[in-house]
């Protein structure tokens, strides 16, 4: 067993003072080092950063991807020059987003789209989040309207329907010369020009004509397409059945390819009234012999140009019309028309007709002094009848055109709505 070393005694004194500790060891001089110490405190600082920013992107994640508060769809106009919040301010006034408009920007830059952000209609989708609601935005998807130019209209109406049109913008012009817009149902944008909107029905004409003149019946007497437009346009206002259209046209073909003249009533009412469209009144008789360059009774052949702008149907009509030896055609009191190759068949027809109407109306009507007189089954006014007009008309309560006139077929949106009382004139 070793023994302890002796303790050496102490002073008074020196029992006293305190046992003194020694010094710690002197830091290196790396540590010292300036460098160190700021790459100490880099590192410190990313650390912070990291955190940080792990923090922000999942709350911010949270923010983009929680549904929103629409209850069900929502279409809402973005103006245009609209700013980032303005367009947040938009959004939260109409319910899309229920955010503070600076957390939709934030939003905006942080999905990297501040530049993307397009003016526009769009619809946003029920519990549409943030992120789904900027997308909208920056795809540039708006929503597109359908509007329906119905056939038969003259341009002057439908320019008028372009006006009346609120979803549209800008004016006019001039009106579109007749026949060279396409009657369809086409889909615009909100704030699309109404100049816009004529150039693209010119130019679905265009290419719709072009493909229809390429394979129409040689056969058929049109010399050009604007010819095969005018033809067209007379079928357009003579009929509204499409089970009808190639027949009528069959009709008016056979018609000048005998010079026979066509005795359309369409053609006088444009005659007097241009691309107003609608006579308002029935036919008179004076007006039936008034020499016009669109009086079909009057002038040879077909009229100098379209009366209206017919459908692509129509235009298929005139381009390849049925094959018969047809010349005539009267309303047959159903909605539909009784076709005949004679004018004896033909007057049987309209005697019939006319039978139906008196049965209806009880002949309680008298004509007008300078109204034509009623039809007569005796010898027609002109000496080669023309096939009888199958205007779209009132239901069979009200008098027909003339023997052309159906008086139960239905009426078409913009065609000429006309009662004209029958004249002697056998078509």
């Amino acid at each position: 067993m070793s023994e302890r070393p002796p303790i050496s005694p102490r002073s008074p004194r020196a029992a006293l003072e305190p046992e003194q500790v020694p010094p710690p060891p002197k830091r290196s001089e790396r540590a010292r080092n300036p460098f160190v110490v700021v790459g100490n405190a880099i590192f410190t600082i990313l650390i912070i950063l990291m955190i940080g920013a792990g923090t922000t992107y999942y709350y911010g994640r949270q923010i983009l991807e929680t549904p929103g508060p629409l209850q069900e769809d929502k279409i809402v106009n973005i103006p245009s020059r609209a700013g980032k919040r303005d367009i947040a301010d938009v959004l939260l006034r109409e319910g899309v987003i229920n955010v503070n408009p600076w957390i939709f920007i934030g939003g905006v830059f942080a999905l990297k789209a501040s530049s993307d952000l397009k003016p526009g209609e769009y619809s946003f989708q029920k519990s549409a989040s943030l992120r789904d609601v900027i997308a909208t935005i920056v795809e540039g998807k708006v929503v597109q309207h359908a509007v329906t130019v119905p056939e038969g209209l003259t341009s002057e109406q439908i320019v008028t329907r372009l006006l009346d049109n609120d979803i549209f913008a800008g004016s006019v012009r001039e009106i579109p010369r007749e026949g060279t817009l396409l009657p369809e149902t086409y889909k615009f944008p909100r704030g699309t020009t109404r100049e816009q909107v004529i150039q693209r029905m010119q130019q679905t004409q265009k290419r719709v004509l072009a493909e229809i003149w390429e394979r129409r019946n040689p056969e058929v007497p049109v010399r050009s397409p604007e010819q095969l437009i005018t033809l067209a346009s007379i079928i357009e206002k003579e009929t509204g059945r499409a089970d009808e259209r190639s027949r009528v046209a069959a009709v008016f073909v056979n018609r000048l390819r005998q010079r026979i003249k066509l005795q359309s009533d369409p053609t006088i009412i444009y005659g007097l009234v241009g691309g107003k469209g609608t006579l308002g009144r029935p036919i008179k008789r004076s007006e039936i012999t008034q020499p016009s360059p669109y009086n079909t009774y009057v002038i040879e052949g077909l009229p100098p140009g379209p009366i209206a702008n017919p459908g692509r149907a129509s235009l298929e009509a005139a381009a390849n019309p049925a094959r018969t030896r047809d010349l005539f055609f009267v309303a047959d009191g159903t909605g539909g028309h009784a076709f005949t190759e004679t004018y004896d068949a033909h007057q049987k027809n309209v005697a019939k007709l006319r039978a139906l109407e008196k049965q209806i109306q009880n002949d309680t009507v008298e004509p007008s002094e300078d109204a034509p007189p009623p039809t007569s089954a005796g010898a027609p006014a002109d000496p080669n009848p023309t096939a009888t007009t199958p205007r779209p008309a009132a239901p069979a309560k009200k008098p027909p055109a003339r023997p052309a006139a159906p008086a139960t077929a239905p009426a078409r949106q913009g065609a000429v709505q006309s009662t004209t009382t029958p004249p002697v004139v056998q078509r």
